[in-house]
């Protein structure tokens, strides 16, 4: 899994467990930034966004792993679509945060607001969708817990267990949110970027939830309540407060595999991974591979591409994203999959009442 239902509060309410997190050329002179949450959603979630739920995606421009531009992500109250029991939707506002405000609060611009199901067109080329939405990341669930396994509780390196070669998100839907800005909306040349989710109503705000590259969860932390630190925290302090953990997993399991000098592959390997924030170059075409982060496109195999690092050897679950459930325009995502398609799917645990 990336980070679906990877910590505790990511179990209880889905509505605030990213999931995913993308980021990719667009139309010419522009960006595309995705997030999705509620994995599973309609079987094992709800196809809503929270009611005090502030989504963001933020950008650090100088290299000091703090936030410079955030656009935040609000939702309205749930209501039923067209006036019938078969569907929801929500107001969605987008606010472009500079300064102080790109790191707390709402004291923003608002750039596009609209409903949720709809492609939304705001302010200066803005593009916004949030709805249902395919669930594109694939892997091999199964043999990763296996993988896991041997290593945690066997101490033993176990690529056999990718074997099964079964999708676990095949004909999953999850929610996205997907917005479209301008380049010089951010700035130029390289940011670093990361998603978050935070809890923003009666109470202060509390971030719940982020990503910032795939796997580091579910792939260097074991331990639930390091999971929900580390969702928790900021990219400022990762070295500090996570690398240890992410050095002593690399190191093991490079060990394990045979791979030559272990210790200083786990140095390399938490200097290339913390901060936990992905690196691009504004306008150019993504690619997440071993070779090096450039965003991150729908279609990039990105759980095959973080196996290798951590292990230092070529790994794979011979899984890769569906690319039929890919377009080529807005909003980039295809159609969700249909009730008929998910027929046989099996829930990963009852749906939360909503």
């Amino acid at each position: 899994m990336s980070h679906h239902f990877d910590t505790p509060t990511a179990q209880k309410d889905p509505r605030i467990n990213i999931c995913d997190f993308y980021l990719f050329e667009g139309r010419p002179q522009t960006v595309v930034m995705a997030l999705t949450v509620n994995p599973d959603a309609g079987i094992s979630g709800p196809d809503t966004f929270h009611e005090e739920g502030l989504y963001a995606f933020r950008f650090d421009l100088d290299k000091d792993a703090r936030e410079d531009v955030s656009f935040k992500v609000r939702f309205g109250t749930v209501t039923h679509a067209g006036g019938h029991d078969h569907g929801h939707e929500q107001t969605v506002e987008v606010l472009l945060c500079t300064g102080h405000a790109a790191r707390h609060g709402i004291d923003g611009k608002v750039v596009a607001k609209g409903r949720t199901g709809e492609i939304v067109m705001g302010e200066g080329g803005v593009h916004i969708y949030a709805g249902l939405a395919p669930d594109i990341f694939a892997g091999d669930s199964a043999a990763l817990g296996a993988f896991r396994t041997a290593l945690f509780k066997e101490n033993r390196f176990d690529p056999a267990a990718f074997q099964n070669r079964q999708n676990f998100f095949a004909r999953r839907n999850v929610t996205a949110i997907v917005l479209e800005v301008p380049c010089h909306m951010i700035g130029h040349g390289t940011v670093h970027a990361w998603a978050t989710a935070s809890l923003y109503g009666h109470a202060p705000e509390v971030q719940v939830s982020r990503w910032g590259l795939p796997l580091i969860t579910n792939i260097f932390m074991p331990d639930l309540d390091m999971r929900e630190a580390f969702n928790r925290a900021t990219p400022s302090g990762d070295a500090e407060d996570f690398g240890g953990q992410i050095g002593a997993v690399a190191e093991k399991l490079a060990g394990l595999a045979g791979s030559a000098a272990p210790a200083d592959h786990a140095k390399q390997l938490v200097a290339r991974l913390c901060p936990v924030t992905l690196p691009y170059v504004l306008d150019t075409p993504a690619v997440f591979d071993a070779g090096g982060f450039n965003g991150r496109a729908l279609a990039d195999d990105v759980m095959d591409v973080i196996l290798t690092l951590a292990a230092n050897t070529a790994l794979g679950d011979g899984i890769a994203p569906d690319k039929t459930r890919i377009r080529g325009d807005f909003p980039y995502f295809g159609p969700a999959y249909s009730k008929q398609e998910q027929v046989g799917v099996v829930p990963v645990r009852p749906v939360p009442k909503q």
